[in-house]
C-alpha cells in the first residue's frame, strides 16, 4: 500500500517540476530518431557498436547530425593460477565519441564513455574465443547504450 502511495507522490511532485520521461511523447528520446548518420565501421567491434547505434537511434532518415567514434579495448588477465595459467579475462574498453552538425560541421556534443566485461578462458579454445567475442558484444552494447544517454542528456 505504501509503496502506491510513495510512487504516487514521487510522480506528482516530477510532474510538478517540469520531469518529461525521455521516451514519452515530445521526450528527449526521440529528438536524435533517424537525424544521426554514425561513422562506418571498420572493425568487428565497430560494427557490433554501430548495430546497436542504429537500433537506439533508428536509420537514417533526416540527416542532421554525423556521429564519429574510437573504440579501444584492452584485454586484461584477471584470474591467474599459481602455474600461471590465465582463467578470466577482462575486457576494458573505451569509446570517444564526437557529434558534429551536419550542415556546419560544428561540433554538438563530444566525450569519452568507459566500461568493461569479462570472459572464462576455461574450457576448449572454441568455448573461449565464442565467450570472448560474447563479451566484446556485450561490451560494444553496453558503450553503445553510455553514448546515447549522453547524447540524449546533452543535446539540445
Amino acid at each position: 500500500m505504501w509503496s502506491r502511495r510513495a510512487a504516487l507522490a514521487a510522480g506528482l511532485a516530477l510532474a510538478a517540476c517540469g520531469f518529461q520521461p525521455v521516451y514519452g511523447p515530445g521526450g528527449a528520446g526521440t529528438r536524435l530518431q533517424g537525424q544521426v548518420r554514425v561513422a562506418d565501421p571498420g572493425t568487428a567491434d565497430d560494427y557490433a557498436f554501430l548495430r546497436h547505434l542504429t537500433e537506439r537511434l533508428g536509420p537514417e532518415q533526416a540527416v542532421r547530425y554525423d556521429l564519429g567514434y574510437r573504440l579501444q579495448i584492452a584485454t586484461v588477465g584477471q584470474a591467474i593460477t599459481p602455474d600461471e595459467v590465465t582463467t578470466r579475462y577482462s575486457l576494458n574498453g573505451t569509446a570517444a565519441y564526437t557529434l558534429t552538425d551536419a550542415a556546419t560541421g560544428a561540433v554538438v556534443a563530444q566525450g569519452e564513455v568507459s566500461n568493461f566485461s569479462s570472459y572464462s578462458a576455461e574450457g576448449t579454445v572454441i568455448a573461449t574465443n565464442a565467450a570472448e567475442q560474447d563479451a566484446r558484444g556485450r561490451l560494444a552494447v553496453m558503450l553503445a547504450d553510455q553514448v546515447v544517454t549522453r547524447l540524449l542528456a546533452t543535446v539540445p
